[in-house]
C-alpha cells in the first residue's frame, strides 16, 4: 500500500486497515512457523504496510492537537 493511498483514507478505514493488517501479519507468522508460507517478505512487507497506517494516524493525532492547543492558550 502505497503513503499516498493511506493518507486518502478517512480514520475509520484507517483503523479498519490496521487491523486487518495485523490479523494478516499474525497469519504470516502462524504460516511460517507450519512452514507453509511461500513468499517470507510478505512478513516484512506487511509490517511496513502497518507502519505506515501507525505514521499516518500518529500525525493526524498530531496535528489535530495542535489545532486545538492555539484555542485552549487563548481562553486563558
Amino acid at each position: 500500500m502505497k503513503i499516498n493511498e493511506v493518507r486518502a483514507l478517512s480514520p475509520e478505514e484507517l483503523s479498519n486497515e490496521l487491523d486487518r493488517l495485523k490479523r494478516h501479519l499474525f497469519d504470516l507468522r502462524a504460516q511460517a512457523v507450519t512452514e507453509r508460507l511461500e513468499d517470507p517478505t510478505m512478513i516484512s512487507k506487511a509490517k511496513t504496510d502497518i507502519a505506515r497506517l501507525l505514521t499516518v494516524q500518529h500525525q493526524r493525532e498530531l496535528e489535530s492537537a495542535v489545532e486545538e492547543e492555539p484555542s485552549l492558550s487563548e481562553s486563558k
